[in-house]
């Protein structure tokens, strides 16, 4: 039987929010410390453990299927790579910043200045779409140390808190991307395991929509109930259902998590009572 072919980060934070997706769509795999390869007990899938860097070449060339990675890296070594799913951790922004002390406060500022970066290929198309022209200084890690030791003018990396810029004192004027972890797709992907990759995806977008959502139930007189699903969405429209307290309804409804808030008070000056939210595991539409 056919195996899919996942890769992954061998280490850090995209390694194990990787892991804990998988787990999430019902997927275990045996896997003991610093192995680079292992396979699932319960599903065809084998994952390989490899550096982040040399995944898309590892997509490019067919040794993979597909593969869980930072959007960021697509966009600067595999732009010909299929994105199939946003996974909605490790976000994270490919930006410019330059020394605080610095007069430039927009990307036209640093036309003929030298900008370090380890993203030479995104840098270069943004500035070739700004037209503006500036020396590229390639550097792999520790990108931010380039001004203070005269090695550049500015540098372009990932930015994620921002707390590495303001440590070595410096500051953003221009975002190029905003990125998130992914899941990818390799261009010689066979058949066989499409079918397979597409059953990972059911399940993803399951568990992603269970995320984004929560489940709310609460309490509401008759006479208010009208005015309280003109409020909830629901998914295509709230549950009522009777109380054994006569004149009483039980509305149910599920709801975008970042809207509950801005909807509580509405709901309660509407009448409502009792409110409960509920996580959702898995949310198939």
């Amino acid at each position: 039987m056919s195996k899919l072919r996942l890769a992954v980060q061998k280490s850090g934070r995209l390694n194990e929010e990787s892991l804990k997706l998988l787990k999430a769509i019902g997927i275990s795999i045996d896997n003991g410390k610093d192995q680079l390869k292992a396979s699932s007990r319960n599903f065809p899938l084998e994952v390989f453990f490899l550096r982040n860097g040399d995944i898309p070449q590892y997509l490019r060339d067919g040794v993979v299927d597909i593969a869980i990675i930072g959007e960021n890296l697509i966009v600067e070594k595999g732009s010909e790579i299929s994105v199939v799913e946003k996974l909605g951790f490790s976000k994270c922004r490919v930006s410019i910043a330059v020394p605080k002390s610095s007069n430039a406060k927009s990307l036209a500022d640093l036309n003929g200045k030298k900008i370090a970066t380890s993203y030479p290929n995104t840098v270069q198309n943004f500035l070739d779409k700004a037209n503006i022209s500036a020396n590229l200084h390639i550097i792999n890690g520790s990108v931010e140390i380039a001004p203070s030791i005269g090695l550049a003018d500015a540098v372009c990396d990932i930015v994620s808190s921002g707390s590495t810029l303001f440590k070595n004192n410096l500051k953003e004027i221009e975002v190029l991307l905003q990125s998130e972890a992914v899941l990818v797709k390799s261009p010689k992907i066979s058949k066989e395991n499409q079918l397979i990759l597409d059953k990972i995806q059911f399940r993803l977008q399951s568990v992603l929509a269970g995320r984004k959502n929560k489940y709310v139930l609460l309490n509401a007189p008759n006479n208010k109930v009208d005015e309280i699903i003109k409020i909830l969405p629901g998914i295509k429209s709230p549950t009522i259902l009777p109380l054994a307290q006569e004149g009483w309804s039980s509305i149910h409804s599920v709801i975008n998590k970042n809207d509950f808030w801005n909807m509580i008070d509405e709901l309660k000056l509407a009448g409502a009572e009792g409110i409960l939210v509920c996580p959702i595991e898995n949310m198939i539409q």
